[in-house]
């Protein structure tokens, strides 16, 4: 892009104070009903505002959680190798469809061109599904499932309905251990998201879940030294009392909206509690650190096609008994 850079950073700096939020969570979505740069400090992806500490406070370092959606999917461009299905969630990409079939089929592979294999899986949003229907039927957790257990920063986002509305999204910039990361942030997501009621069962059939993993950090210099719908953005600045405030959207959220660079910087500066005019000048004392996300998406119907008969593989030793009411 032919901008300087400063010196990549990486997913552990992203710790401490992500985003200036409310309850040590940090937003990486517009604020609710916005299409365009506004909004306050709060916690915002859709939906109310959520209560608890001053807006724009930072969070304890290595305890950052994130509210917002996921990402756009990431991999070398050109690579088109799908790797095959995870065991425990059917026998090859043809057992899934919609949206998650496209995105399994789309991710690229280990090939001979040297492209990086996809982390996320199909199976990590069945075994998100799993923690929550166990959750909510009061039945034992999953044992540990079969995926890698590697350490990502990550985020559960859940959408309910036709139209997809979000129902809940939280998720961490520090690097997480993914069999316990995915089944707190999946409880944590679907049932503390303040800015909703806690899921219910009576909702399960309608549910899609995203499992996004955060990758490729970099600090840059110059605010602009990104692309839209490729790279989620963290800015750290300075508000008016002088206070440090922090911000983030993650890759698909610009795209989403219609924003460009600008926008999307103004609509993040509101949104960490900036509220002076905004001009050039101050966006240019702005910290940003850019970086890309791995996403798949599954729906509930998916997940019961491939639990139905499988369900037993990831220690979900009981009937379910909502096939019987929503299959």
């Amino acid at each position: 892009m032919g901008r300087k850079r400063c010196v990549g950073g990486d997913g552990s700096k992203m710790a401490a104070g992500c985003c200036g939020v409310k309850k040590q969570k940090l937003s990486s979505s517009p604020p609710s009903g916005s299409a365009g740069p506004g909004g306050g400090g709060g916690s915002h992806c859709g939906g109310a505002a959520a209560g608890g500490v001053e807006p724009g406070s930072l969070p304890p370092p290595g305890s950052a959680r994130l509210n917002g959606l996921g990402g756009l999917a990431g991999g070398a461009a050109g690579c088109a190798l799908a790797p095959p299905l995870p065991p425990s969630c059917g026998g090859g990409p043809g057992g899934l469809s919609g949206p998650a079939a496209a995105a399994l089929l789309a991710s690229p592979g280990a090939g001979p061109g040297g492209c990086r294999k996809m982390v996320v899986s199909a199976e990590m949003c069945c075994f998100c599904f799993d923690v929550l229907y166990c959750h909510l039927y009061g039945y034992q957790p999953p044992r540990s499932p079969r995926f890698t257990n590697d350490p990502y920063p990550l985020f559960v986002t859940w959408k309910i309905g036709r139209d997809k509305r979000l129902r809940g999204c939280i998720g961490t910039f520090s690097a997480m251990n993914l069999h316990s990361g995915l089944r707190e942030y999946t409880i944590t997501s679907a049932l503390k998201d303040s800015r909703f009621p806690p899921m219910t069962r009576e909702e399960l059939p309608r549910l899609f879940c995203s499992v996004s993993l955060l990758t490729n950090f970099e600090d840059v210099c110059d605010y602009m030294d990104w692309e839209v719908g490729v790279h989620g953005i963290r800015i750290e600045f300075i508000n008016e009392k002088g206070s440090k405030r922090t911000a983030t959207y993650l890759p698909e959220v610009a795209k989403e909206q219609g924003w460009d660079h600008i926008q999307t910087i103004d609509s993040l500066l509101r949104k960490g509690g900036y509220k002076a005019p905004i001009t050039n000048d101050f966006r240019k004392t702005i910290k940003l650190t850019r970086y890309r996300s791995e996403k798949m998406t599954m729906s509930y119907t998916e997940y019961l096609a491939h639990r139905q008969h499988h369900h037993f593989q990831n220690g979900i030793g009981h009937p379910l008994p909502s096939y019987n009411h929503y299959s």
